[in-house]
């Protein structure tokens, strides 16, 4: 029976033998620095040779949680009403124990959004978010994409070289949900701009200010001139909470579908550039873009280590003692690969079985949208530019260092210099019957009518803190 430490470093009691805490204080395996971002499977494999299922980790300096790496524990975590999301349960959060600066601090504290509530406060705002998405048309949404894609492909088509990370699939979800959102062009504009300068860590605190400004300007506007978007099917829901919650509900979509999202295309793109198992496009075969996806969401998918639950009581489970007030962080990326499960083994397995969308209440709502983005914008890439190849060594590739998410730093390529203008990306095909979709008119486009100046609203500076300034990965 293993008894992980809390967040104090205090070890609860232990069995003789203990794998987790052996003898005396246990050891605790740090998730943060350059080392563990370089491999981090090769630290999932040492920590499962103790024969554990749960192991003492830190998030960063000072900051201690239970990683869980097995597939069948973190399943029953994410279906068992014994663990809660709300991290007021968190007991160095609710004593100030964590300093205000602490860079893990915004994606683990409490907002009033989906992600952090249980039960029916939960299930009011996640039928928000339901709703809304169900109203999203694929069909314009890859349509979005192909535009994006063209866009920025455009600007490094001639030169025969890119950073496929901070040239295009960085920038690529942001225009899309700038378009999901009805983000008027000035707005949306801004949002870009300061999004991925917060990304890059470029003068975060103007940036931050620019984000949380536009997203203000932006709720103000949709207030006024509703349209058939994202932001005003949020406004209008009857479930949906006024106020500050609003902010927070969109700036959780946008965080949870852009960086992400922005990982799964780079990671995926990097699979057809270097994986033998999906190079198959370099010899006139079109890529295997829904392979390389799952591949990438059962191996490494880009919320890794995420998850993060909290006992409500001291609960024993699988012979793992999980004490009260400690994060417990799901390790997706450590349990997909979990050998006693077998899907480590299973070539075949779909991409069902494996846990990077989650499990139970908090599954990700956003599956089909995501995988259509994803599938779109690498198709689209390798179609304006069939003979792309890695410009480095893939063993020279460095990644982002960060607990929760596995995500490249850059991705060189070089390609055959093209023309700037993008081939026609012809139409596509609407719901059976209809033929093709005609010009992109009506639902979920910039509105014509420019936006009101910006209203005289106090900006919460935390409310994009809560995503945007972990999300870009520089802890």
């Amino acid at each position: 029976m293993s008894y992980p430490v809390d967040s104090y470093g205090q070890q609860h009691q232990a069995a003789p033998g203990c794998p987790v805490t052996g003898t005396g204080a246990a050891a605790v395996t740090p998730l943060f620095g350059t080392d563990f971002a370089a491999d981090p499977h090769a630290v999932y494999g040492q920590l499962r040779g103790t024969g554990a299922r749960a192991h003492p980790v830190a998030l960063e300096p000072g900051v201690h949680a239970i990683l869980v790496t097995s597939y069948a524990t973190a399943r029953e975590i994410l279906l068992s009403p014994d663990f809660s999301k709300d991290p007021r349960h968190w007991t160095d959060l609710m004593r100030g124990g964590l300093p205000e600066d602490s860079a893990v601090r915004p994606m683990m504290e409490w907002r009033p959004n989906a992600l952090f509530s249980d039960g029916h406060e939960h299930q009011t705002r996640r039928q928000v978010i339901d709703d809304v998405l169900g109203k999203v048309d694929l069909y314009q949404l890859r349509r979005f994409v192909e535009e994006a894609a063209d866009e920025l492909i455009d600007a490094f088509a001639p030169t025969g070289r890119a950073d496929l990370m901070a040239d295009y699939a960085r920038q690529l979800p942001l225009r899309v949900f700038n378009r999901l959102f009805g983000c008027p062009e000035d707005i949306g504009n801004r949002l870009v701009e300061g999004m991925s300068a917060l990304f890059d860590g470029r003068d975060p605190e103007k940036s931050n200010a620019i984000v949380t400004q536009g997203l203000l300007d932006l709720v103000a506007y949709k207030t006024e001139q509703p349209g058939s978007d994202v932001t005003s099917w949020i406004l209008s829901h009857p479930s949906q909470a006024k106020g500050e919650e609003v902010i927070h509900q969109i700036v959780t979509l946008m965080g949870a579908g852009t960086e992400p999202e922005s990982n799964l295309i780079g990671t995926a793109a990097l699979k057809i550039l270097a994986d033998p198992r999906f190079a198959g496009h370099f010899a006139g075969i079109n890529p295997p873009i829904s392979e390389s996806i799952n591949d990438v969401l059962r191996w490494d998918p880009p919320l890794a280590n995420y998850g993060v639950h909290y006992a409500r009581r001291t609960t024993e489970l699988h012979d793992v003692v999980f004490p009260t007030g400690v994060p417990i962080l799901l390790s997706f990326a450590a349990a997909n690969n979990d050998p006693a499960e077998g899907i480590a083994e299973d070539q075949d397995a779909t991409h069902s079985a494996h846990l990077a969308w989650s499990a139970g209440p908090h599954q990700c709502p956003a599956q089909r949208q995501a995988l259509s983005i994803a599938y779109t914008a690498i198709e689209r890439l390798f179609k304006r530019m069939p003979d792309v190849r890695l410009a480095v060594d893939e063993s020279t590739l460095e990644w982002r260092p960060g607990p929760f998410h596995r995500a490249l730093k850059t991705l060189p390529v070089r390609f055959s210099p093209r023309p700037v203008h993008a081939e026609p990306g012809g139409f596509v095909q609407g719901p059976a019957g209809q033929g093709p979709a005609g010009p992109a008119t009506g639902s979920l486009l910039y509105p014509a009518t420019p936006p009101p100046p910006p209203v005289t609203v106090s900006p919460t500076q935390k409310v994009l803190n809560v995503w945007l300034n972990w999300w870009r990965g520089d802890n």
